[in-house]
């Protein structure tokens, strides 16, 4: 993920301040800021989304082994498990989004085999044969939920699900709802670029958001107010491998296994996160022109996409202040 920029100001002598803490969580960096009265009322505030994010990572961590997920993935093949209802909807709206993307989000990507590395340990590209051996065990197709006992089976041995491309939006709407809940005006969840906001700065102005320019990431491109919302920037200008004059990224097609080429950076906005950071990789994979088709057939959904060429193109609602 690219990490996106915060701008906020503060004029005159205004009680209500930002207030920011970053911190590592969910093996990220994340940066939480809150308006609040005082730095005692502001760090409570933190700590409250701190904990909720700390409980939504034991829940769906595949790395953790005591974890639901980890129970679900262990099972696979084997039999179904029951889980909480909040992760069982989780699943159920990743899966919805599977179909709204023709597959090109999937949840069930966790079982893929890791045959393309980019840490330039890569010297030829994998066989045929080899690529689609990799996507043997992935399938949201394969995911079967019983809402009625509320478990999920993974009806192939080996199949796994895993959260990446979705469980940092999904824990910047928690925070976000829960912050709001105990009466926090305004703040900003930036989940290692997942980000998510809600009220104004106490100058009364729209929170800013800088986009990185992906041809230059010591500079930014654009510059746009957020009013109780999510953007989700994603970008693989940093981790590629060329084979034959073509580049090869490291977002990878969950169907054919071959990785997303032609764009380097996708913006999504959305009401919520979660839906944002799903449709950021699925635009990656559906490629430019098939993938601004589906956003614009979105209510309340825009994009920004910048492809290897350095050509900007937008959704259609959306109006781009470039700097």
């Amino acid at each position: 993920m690219v990490t996106l920029l915060l701008l906020f100001s503060i004029i005159g002598c205004t009680a209500q301040q930002p207030y920011k803490r970053t911190l590592k969580l969910m093996g990220s960096r994340f940066d939480i800021t809150v308006v609040a009265n005082n730095s005692i009322q502001a760090n409570k505030y933190i700590d409250t989304a701190v904990a909720e994010i700390s409980r939504i990572e034991k829940l769906i961590s595949s790395w953790n082994p005591n974890s639901q997920t980890s129970e679900i993935n262990r099972n696979a093949g084997i039999q179904p498990v029951k889980v909480d209802s909040e992760l069982f909807q989780l699943i159920e709206r990743a899966i919805g989004i599977s179909k709204l993307t023709d597959g090109a989000f999937d949840i069930s990507y966790a079982s893929m085999d890791k045959i393309w590395k980019f840490d330039g340990s890569m010297t030829v590209m994998p066989s045929k044969e080899e690529i689609t051996a990799s996507v043997s065990k992935v399938g949201f197709q394969n995911i079967i939920l019983d809402k009625k006992n509320s478990t999920i089976f993974l009806k192939l041995k080996g199949m796994k699900i895993g959260f990446g491309a979705i469980g940092k939006g999904y824990v910047a709407d928690k925070a976000k709802d829960l912050l709001i809940s105990k009466g926090v005006p305004a703040g900003i969840i930036n989940a290692s670029g997942d980000m998510n906001t809600w009220g104004k700065q106490p100058n009364g102005k729209e929170w800013n958001v800088a986009i990185t320019n992906p041809m230059d990431k010591n500079k930014v491109f654009a510059l746009l107010p957020i009013t109780n919302g999510a953007v989700v920037t994603s970008g693989n200008y940093e981790k590629y491998v060329n084979f034959n004059g073509k580049r090869y990224t490291h977002i990878i097609d969950p169907r054919t296994g071959y990785p997303s080429t032609g764009i380097i950076s996708v913006t999504v906005f959305a009401p919520k996160a979660e839906l944002a950071d799903a449709l950021t990789t699925s635009v990656f994979v559906m490629g430019k022109e098939t993938g601004l088709d589906r956003i614009n057939q979105l209510p309340k959904i825009e994009c920004i996409i910048i492809d290897d060429k350095g050509n900007i193109t937008k959704s259609k609602n959306i109006e781009i202040d470039k700097l």
